[in-house]
């Protein structure tokens, strides 16, 4: 019998499949596409992204093309012939990748017979009437169809499947149990379990190893979607999650623990001058004061210099958000702020979507009642100006003569301006919410501000502001984009319970502006992973994880009442500070830790491609593409603080190195390029990276509470490292200084 032929592990094909691929339904989308050009700079036309087609978002994000590789040609037109719709094409965003979508409507009349092998093959069992998971069996089915046919036709070329989420990751143990030559990466965003426990008000995380997870997940109803979940944990060939806390978490509910962690990152434009990004401050900000000044027309007694934004936003989830703890917080900010007499005024706005009926009359009256005494004044303005003018034109050179009040403000003006300013009274308080709810009594979050009594009266430091909608500019009252609205803002405060990674403190680190979030937050524990005093950097950590309620309730408030202490030029130099965290969250950094965990998975399914024909002996040296490397420009000008590999999730949450014997370099061949210019940039106050990690790098879950030590690095190991390294420093600088170098 002839030999079966290699696959080419060098240049393999990619496949990312996700339920979100071309159809925003939740954060996903955010990763997908923008990690996106990352990729594509890795793989160019040998990536290619999977997804359902939904007929509504499709056509507006795809053209559709005819596929160049004569195997994937041939696969679609088998598919065809049988029946599969599909749309395969580019994707309409930054990088234009290759993207197949198919229709899982077209396949509905097989639903019945997969429902029965899925029990058959796997032991997954299926109720009737629970639409998603019929959406999840039809497309896992045929995902796993296409890879099957793509890999007996292109026999040369290894494949790599990387598989986001449950609802994409059936097709994870179908290839497993066909025994499919292809090699398969699964990463959870969230688990299903970790997400329905922490809403139902369940101790989660210092109960997490004593749930009966079979239990819990038929008490709630899911326990097939959880099958189908854990299975695909389970099958493939490497499993990742996105943060610390979801490994933890992971571990218990899916009983695998992960092999490394994923972190999100974002697309980072870096400013050409570092003053930029504060004028798109000041100029939202405007925007900002243009609502507030209408909002709370009647009681607008605070100095706008004085006055502080603070913000929450994300979905609805009033436990797992930690609105619960921001309000708390706010109604004893207000006490303190008063006890204290602070002159600060804190404006703090809630955006979450709600169901709602239409905005109120008294926020649609407050912008009209504005609008009209500006436009008046306006009026006014031009008119005393013309006035002036004439004044001072007939004067003939006497200087003497000079106009008086009643010379440029007429009977007229002073009527006018007289009505205006009366629209202006008010007997009512300025309203809690912009919108009529639709379940006003019920409202949690109304509920809470109404027990805490939060009624924005003139006396209150704090006045809260609920717009239970989603932000746009054509927004009648609050006429901003979200972006634009967290550039006008001061602070953004995100106390979750359960969020595994967080996007929202993400964007603000970004924009430049500082945030809160907590230690049961992906983004957190990253944070807090990588940097020494991440609240010196504008990034505050609220301890939820080892602190009582209380405990952390009082801490915030303690966060923001400082942040409220602050002078104008602090806040100045904070958002400065907190920009210059960006490139710890640019895909160009993170997108390393997807390539890791895609040439672990090679390493694990073709062995012989890596270690030879024994598994054992030397390595075949081979390079791999590399990417545009970006240093981070938090690494401070001096002293030096040179990185060999990565100052990101590199020394914190990578993939099991140490365990498999791998090296940084293997993944990439040879160093990034540094130029003179990354070389030199440089802050005056410096930015402390933590050390520590590269002992914990080596278990994915050490830096949560149930992770271990490393056996293989102890402290001792490591200060002696440290003492080395900075006596090699030491040496450097004299080298440094005598050759001239500042």
């Amino acid at each position: 019998m002839a030999a079966e032929p290699k696959r080419d592990v060098r240049n393999h094909v990619l496949f990312e499949c996700a339920w979100e691929v071309a159809n925003k339904v939740g954060g996903i989308y955010t990763v997908i596409k923008t990690k996106v050009p990352v990729t594509v700079q890795e793989y160019g036309d040998r990536y290619c992204l999977i997804g359902p087609l939904s007929y509504k978002t499709a056509p507006m994000e795809v053209e559709p093309q005819e596929p160049t590789d004569p195997h994937l040609a041939a696969t679609l037109d088998a598919m065809r012939s049988a029946g599969v719709k599909i749309l395969y094409g580019r994707w309409l965003i930054e990088g234009a990748p290759h993207v197949l979508l198919f229709d899982t409507g077209s396949q509905y009349s097989r639903l019945d017979e997969w429902k029965g092998d899925l029990w058959n093959l796997a032991g997954i069992p299926t109720p009737p009437n629970d639409h998603e998971t019929n959406e999840t069996i039809v497309f896992g089915y045929i995902v796993a169809w296409f890879l099957g046919e793509y890999v007996a036709r292109s026999l040369d070329i290894a494949v790599v499947a990387h598989f986001h989420e449950w609802q994409a990751g059936l097709a994870i143990p179908l290839l497993r149990k066909r025994h499919v030559d292809v090699t398969t990466v699964f990463t959870t965003h969230a688990t299903l379990l970790g997400r329905y426990l922490c809403a139902g008000s369940v101790d989660f995380y210092n109960n997490l190893q004593y749930f009966d997870v079979d239990h819990e997940a038929g008490k709630r109803g899911i326990y097939h979607r959880y099958c189908i979940e854990r299975s695909s944990a389970h099958c493939a060939d490497v499993f990742t999650t996105v943060s610390h806390i979801t490994a933890y978490e992971s571990e218990h509910l899916l009983k695998r623990k992960p092999d490394g962690v994923l972190p999100n990152g974002l697309n980072v434009v870096k400013f050409q001058a570092m003053h930029e990004f504060q004028n798109l401050h000041q100029t939202a900000k405007a925007k900002i004061n243009e609502f507030v000044r209408g909002h709370f027309y009647g009681h607008y007694d605070f100095d706008m210099d004085n006055t502080i934004y603070m913000f929450t936003a994300g979905r609805y989830e009033y436990r797992n958000k930690g609105v619960d703890m921001f309000i708390e917080s706010l109604a004893r900010l207000n006490y303190r702020l008063k006890k204290a007499n602070s002159k600060t005024t804190v404006v703090a706005f809630i955006i979450m979507p709600a169901s709602t009926h239409s905005y109120t009359i008294d926020a649609l009256k407050g912008q009209a009642v504005t609008k009209q005494l500006k436009d008046t004044v306006a009026e006014i303005q031009n008119r005393i100006g013309a006035r002036l003018f004439e004044h001072a034109i007939r004067s003939n050179g006497d200087h003497s003569v000079n106009p008086t009040p009643d010379d440029l403000l007429s009977e007229e003006d002073k009527i006018l301006l007289k009505r205006r300013i009366f629209a202006l009274k008010r007997n009512a308080l300025p309203p809690v919410t912009t919108h009529n709810m639709a379940d006003d009594n019920n409202d949690p979050i109304l509920n809470q501000i109404r027990r805490v009594q939060l009624f924005n009266h003139s006396n209150d430091r704090v006045k809260v502001v609920f717009h239970p909608d989603f932000l746009n500019s054509n927004n009648p009252i609050l006429g901003l984009d979200y972006e634009e609205f967290v550039r006008g803002c001061h602070l953004g405060v995100f106390p979750s319970y359960y969020e595994p990674w967080g996007y929202t403190p993400a964007e603000c680190t970004v924009m430049g502006i500082p945030s809160v979030t907590t230690n049961l937050s992906g983004f957190g524990c990253f944070m807090q992973d990588l940097i020494e005093r991440p609240q010196d950097e504008g990034c505050y950590i609220v301890d939820r994880r080892s602190a009582s309620v209380e405990d952390s309730v009082n801490q915030l408030t303690e966060h923001m009442f400082t942040f409220c202490a602050k002078t104008r030029r602090q806040r100045i130099n904070q958002r400065n500070r907190v920009e210059r965290l960006s490139p710890l969250l640019d895909w160009k950094n993170l997108g390393i830790e997807y390539s890791k965990a895609r040439q672990l998975a090679l390493r694990r399914a073709y062995p012989d491609a890596f270690y030879g024909a024994g598994g054992e002996g030397e390595e075949e040296e081979f390079e791999f593409s590399s990417m545009e490397r970006v240093i981070p420009n938090s690494v401070p000008a001096s002293p030096r603080f040179r990185m060999t590999g990565i100052a990101t999730p590199g020394d914190m949450g990578t993939l099991t190195e140490e365990m498999q014997a791998l090296n940084t370099s293997d993944y990439r061949g040879g160093h990034w390029p540094v130029t003179e210019e990354d070389e030199e940039e440089g802050y005056p106050f410096p930015l402390v990276m933590k050390v520590r990690s590269r002992a914990s790098s080596i278990l994915s879950g050490a830096s949560t509470p149930g992770g271990g030590r490393s056996k293989s690095l102890s402290e001792n190991d490591l200060r002696k490292a440290d003492a080395a390294l900075s006596h090699v420093s030491q040496q450097d600088g004299v080298s440094n200084g005598v050759n001239g170098r500042h």
